[in-house]
């Protein structure tokens, strides 16, 4: 790490140490996306139900909205990824964002905003989805834990 630190440094300077920073500061908004769906699928699901909106659900029903929250942030963000990757390419040229973006556009259309999504899915949905999944039951057994006649105390201060 600390010779492709000195290296990027040596051959481009500061500037080469940034690249890809401001769409990577755009892709950050991948987990609230993500989380933002997952939340609101289960509370609108459960209110579908007429149950309480952290009622309990099957693993089935964890593992689907878990994936398709997943889908929905990647689909929405994954160009950021890929302008962040063209940018720190570094057998690659852009002069900035403005560039990649229209170079990018050029020789692909839109699709080249999306090239590598389907692999890149096959990797992360069946991770997160097992990721949510163990949260959730691990959620729900330490709250199974609490003692129900054990007030939740209040912060006085």
């Amino acid at each position: 790490m600390v010779d492709a630190f000195v290296k990027t440094y040596k051959y481009e300077g500061v500037r080469g140490l940034y690249k890809g920073f401001v769409p990577g500061v755009f892709g950050v908004s991948h987990g609230a996306l993500q989380f933002m769906a997952y939340e609101e699928m289960k509370a609108k699901y459960n209110r579908y139900r007429n149950l309480p909106i952290d009622a309990k659900l099957t693993t089935l029903e964890y593992l689907g909205f878990a994936s398709l929250s997943k889908l929905f942030a990647a689909v929405t963000t994954y160009p950021y990824q890929v302008l962040r990757a063209r940018m720190q390419d570094q057998h690659a040229h852009y002069d900035n964002l403005r560039h990649c973006i229209k170079e990018t556009w050029r020789q692909n259309g839109v699709r080249g905003y999306y090239k590598g999504l389907l692999p890149n899915l096959l990797r992360v949905v069946p991770a997160t989805a097992l990721t949510f999944v163990v949260y959730e039951h691990t959620s729900h057994f330490l709250l199974s834990l609490r003692k129900p006649e054990e007030p939740q105390q209040e912060d006085k201060n």
